[in-house]
């Protein structure tokens, strides 16, 4: 029939959530949950902030068994404020995405998945990632000190 149009959902069984958080993740454990298995996700695809690279935003992108991390460029708060595109639309849409103390830096990762993912359990698993409130109260001095298994990451570009 034409005009109707039956969501992906109901066709295929996928749906999505996505996570969200303002706190960063601790890098030996965001690295073993990466390197775990995620029953149910077929994709997934976002920005992570890694306690120990406060400058840096990281990539995540998963689809099946393929995943693969990488910097996608420097948080907007690591960015001097006179090296920022100079529109006022965007500026005025970063400034929104703004946070004290850390500014724009966050957690924001899609997953789309079957029936069989479970974003409880999904959301549980990346919350123990997070700094604990000890963590978080020693400071970004400390976490950069944080032992950290993720490769060198470089600059899109370079």
């Amino acid at each position: 029939m034409r005009g109707i149009h039956t969501p992906e959902t109901e066709t295929y069984g996928f749906w999505s959530f996505v996570y969200k958080s303002r706190r960063p993740f601790h890098p030996m454990r965001l690295h073993a949950l990466l390197n775990g298995r995620w029953d149910g996700v077929i994709r997934s695809k976002g920005f992570f902030w890694l306690a120990s690279r406060m400058n840096l935003a990281g990539s995540v992108s998963q689809a099946g068994g393929m995943l693969r991390h990488e910097a996608a460029g420097a948080w907007w708060a690591a960015v001097k404020r006179e090296e920022w595109p100079q529109d006022a639309a965007w500026r005025a849409s970063v400034r929104n995405s703004v946070k004290s103390p850390y500014g724009d830096r966050r957690q924001e990762i899609v997953f789309i998945g079957t029936k069989g993912m479970d974003k409880k359990e999904l959301t549980r698993r990346l919350d123990a990632c997070l700094l604990n409130d000890a963590e978080m109260a020693t400071g970004p001095a400390v976490w950069a000190r944080f032992q950290d298994p993720f490769p060198v990451w470089k600059m899109p570009g370079q």
